[in-house]
């Protein structure tokens, strides 16, 4: 494709779209990991969480041709992402170490890439479609992600501190990309050919699903911290 071309523009225009579109997620990811970290962490949080995503985004992109041929790529992707959208609702372990909801800097960081990692793929496949083979493109492509993702996480954090309800609406956007990912898999192609409303009932089933066990397991877990404050 040659460059500045009106082909370039146009492949230009779809990869920065895609990027509005997808990397929401990723902030999603990103500020709900951290939202539990001292002041001074968050921030810290939030660049090396962004810098993180475009590592493995890069890493992804060089072998997007490679994770094509990976059958159940997105059906693995997508059910790893639902067990992170229902991890982010519930309350973190007692050591504060481990978990979405850590306290710890390192804590975070590990949910914010795994997540990454697994929502990667949809944006990888997306950008390399709309840059035809054109590398600059690709690499144009990540650069713009950096400050929506930065952007976006920063954004989020403030409302979920104001709005605390948003942590749920993160989680539900989270569980409906990877309900996305789940009916997009190929060789599930098949089941789905001429049944939309099986399409409706996966999106339905994800965000209710993560959204009900999230809400039992968190009630649960407070009732049984409220039980032991007051024995002691």
């Amino acid at each position: 494709m040659e460059l500045f071309s009106a082909a370039w523009f146009s492949a230009l225009l779809a990869i920065i779209l895609i990027d509005l579109v997808l990397a929401g997620d990723n902030a999603i990811v990103i500020a709900l990991a951290a939202r539990n970290l001292p002041p001074q962490l968050r921030k810290k949080a939030i660049v090396w969480g962004t810098v993180g995503a475009i590592a493995v985004r890069s890493v992804m992109t060089i072998g997007v041709v490679w994770l094509l041929k990976i059958p159940g790529l997105m059906l693995v992707g997508g059910i790893g992402l639902l067990w992170i959208a229902y991890k982010l609702l519930t309350p973190g372990d007692d050591d504060g170490e481990h978990g979405p909801q850590a306290t710890t800097f390192w804590g975070a960081m590990k949910t914010i890439i795994v997540a990454d990692a697994l929502m990667g793929v949809d944006n990888v496949l997306g950008v390399a479609g709309a840059a035809h083979g054109s590398f600059d493109l690709v690499v144009i492509g990540l650069l713009v992600s950096v400050p929506i993702v930065v952007f976006g996480s920063s954004v989020v954090l403030k409302l979920v501190d104001r709005f605390p309800i948003i942590i749920q609406a993160g989680a539900a956007v989270l569980a409906f990309t990877a309900a996305s990912m789940i009916v997009k898999e190929p060789f599930l192609a098949t089941w789905f050919t001429g049944l939309e409303p099986l399409k409706y009932a996966i999106y339905v089933l994800a965000i209710a699903g993560v959204l009900g066990a999230g809400w039992l397991v968190g009630r649960k877990q407070l009732q049984r911290q409220g039980s032991d404050a007051a024995q002691s």
